[in-house]
């Protein structure tokens, strides 16, 4: 009887799930048509999996679709600073992110207008859907959307000065540029009032807990990134920092980031079970974003970027039927 319930479960949270998806994929044909960035990423079902390893509970869906689209449009401003605009629209790109006004839309080369006038109509949107004791929530995403513009604006800086970081500038720049603090944030957005301001207050600090699920995100991405070889613009992974740094080989440098990214484990864990009940919203979302990484990067690949990756994956949690 338990089986049986739980399958009926599962069969009826996936029909929510399905009617999500075909919102959202509406939803970004329309935008990715509308900016016109071909050399983005095309990746919402991708996008949505990771979300649904998230959260995939029923009462979460608002938490999902917010999430899903942010996380669309900031890859689109990712891809747009790593791998096609140049130095100076890059800076134009980023002062208009921080101005955060339609009339900053002048400022930037006319292939970026409607990049940057659907990112603050849509930003309005999540603020008018927003409770009006729940408003406040807003700055915080607004703030860590606009860290996420001037931390890819310093990624690209460095890359064109030919900069080599050490380990640990690498490791504070790519904190913030892995997304998981401005994506936590934007997941809590989606939450009752159990996500209090005291659990933004918290994310927004960018404390241990924060820090070690982006270091989680950033070394799989970059592990991954080594075996299957990154893009020319691309300022040096934490693997190529630590090669330099302690000249070693590159699988001496797998090896230790491999044992550092345990570690960061150990923290998420530890700090998981220790932490104040009130912040468990946050730490629940860090951990499950960083969880979900897991799988984006098992072995190596990059299933966000190479969406063929997933495919069974995403064919067997949404297509595949669970008999009763």
């Amino acid at each position: 009887m338990l089986l049986e319930l739980s399958r009926l479960n599962f069969n009826l949270v996936r029909i929510l799930h399905l009617k999500e998806l075909k919102d959202l994929s509406l939803w970004w044909r329309d935008l990715y048509e509308t900016v016109k960035l071909p050399y983005a990423r095309d990746c919402m079902v991708e996008i949505y999996f990771w979300t649904c390893g998230m959260l995939h509970e029923e009462e979460y869906s608002r938490a999902r679709i917010q999430l899903a689209k942010v996380f669309g449009m900031v890859s689109l401003l990712d891809d747009t600073f790593d791998v096609h605009a140049t130095l100076e629209e890059c800076h134009k790109l980023n002062e208009a992110m921080q101005r955060w006004h339609e009339n900053e839309v002048f400022i930037l080369p006319e292939y970026l207008h409607m990049l940057y006038i659907k990112t603050l109509a849509n930003f309005k949107e999540f603020v008018d859907a927003l409770e009006p004791n729940h408003k406040y929530r807003m700055a915080y995403i607004r703030k860590g959307y606009k860290l996420s513009s001037e931390y890819y604006l310093r990624e690209v800086v460095l890359s064109s000065k030919k900069y080599r970081p050490s380990f640990k500038e690498h490791e504070e720049i790519s904190i913030m540029t892995s997304g998981l603090p401005m994506l936590t944030l934007v997941t809590l957005m989606g939450y009752g009032d159990v996500a209090t301001q005291e659990v933004f207050e918290w994310v927004d600090r960018v404390p241990g807990m924060v820090r070690a699920g982006s270091q989680v995100t950033r070394f799989l991405n970059d592990m991954s990134s080594y075996k299957l070889g990154k893009h020319k613009k691309d300022m040096p992974s934490t693997l190529e920092c630590y090669m330099i740094e302690n000249d070693s080989t590159g699988d001496e440098a797998m090896a230790a980031v491999a044992a550092l990214l345990e570690n960061r484990w150990r923290i998420l864990n530890q700090v998981t079970m220790e932490i104040d009940h009130a912040l468990m919203p946050a730490a629940e979302v860090v951990v499950n974003m960083a969880r979900t990484n897991e799988i984006i990067y098992l072995k190596g690949r990059d299933a966000y970027t190479f969406g063929s990756d997933l495919k069974d994956l995403v064919t067997a949690l949404f297509l595949n039927p669970v008999p009763l």
